[in-house]
């Protein structure tokens, strides 16, 4: 059973974390016409473009694949209440809103771990290959969460502490949710 549950949980996450970095990826403007774009699309397309014809996006952002995230997440959650034993049916809407929940939570802290990734290898970039195909995707998905910092936090000696800054805050986060 553990077997099947890590198995179930790994291809969740993966997808999980295609589908919501695609609907970060839109919603900070970042190309898709790179490698990463091009991975991430060719692998959401199957879930995305069919829920595009229903929910359309709105305010310039992708609902679509948020929707697709969301929609896995409440899927592991069911999957776990399923394999727990518990009776679903003794207390129905409050497993429903515990779903949900976990759904929202894991949601949130899967794009948290997704910038506290992206951060770090922008960081990591910047000392070894500034010009890789995936520095202009990761800078232009950091740097709205960066902007505000490096206005705050000067530059020490040509070293821009603002990442290191940025992943302190997204572990505070982490801890609250």
């Amino acid at each position: 059973m553990q077997a099947l549950l890590f198995l179930v949980d790994t291809v969740i996450g993966f997808f999980c974390t295609l589908f919501l970095l695609r609907f970060m990826m839109q919603a900070m403007r970042v190309s898709f016409a790179g490698q990463i774009g091009s991975f991430v699309v060719a692998l959401t397309n199957w879930a995305v473009k069919p829920l595009r014809r229903i929910i359309p996006g709105i305010g310039g952002f992708d609902w679509a694949s948020l929707l697709a995230a969301l929609a896995l997440q409440l899927l592991l959650a069911i999957f776990l209440v399923a394999i727990s034993g518990r009776d679903p049916g003794s207390d129905g809407g409050a497993l429903a809103l515990m779903a949900l929940w976990f759904a929202l939570r894991s949601l949130l802290r899967l794009a948290v771990y997704i910038m506290i990734g992206t951060l770090i290898l922008q960081a990591v970039l910047s000392w070894i290959n500034p010009y890789s195909p995936f520095a202009a995707p990761a800078h232009q998905l950091t740097r709205p969460l960066l902007d505000p910092i490096r206005r705050i936090v000067p530059l020490i000696s040509g070293i821009d502490l603002s990442p290191l800054v940025a992943i302190l805050l997204l572990q505070v986060v982490l801890r609250v949710l």
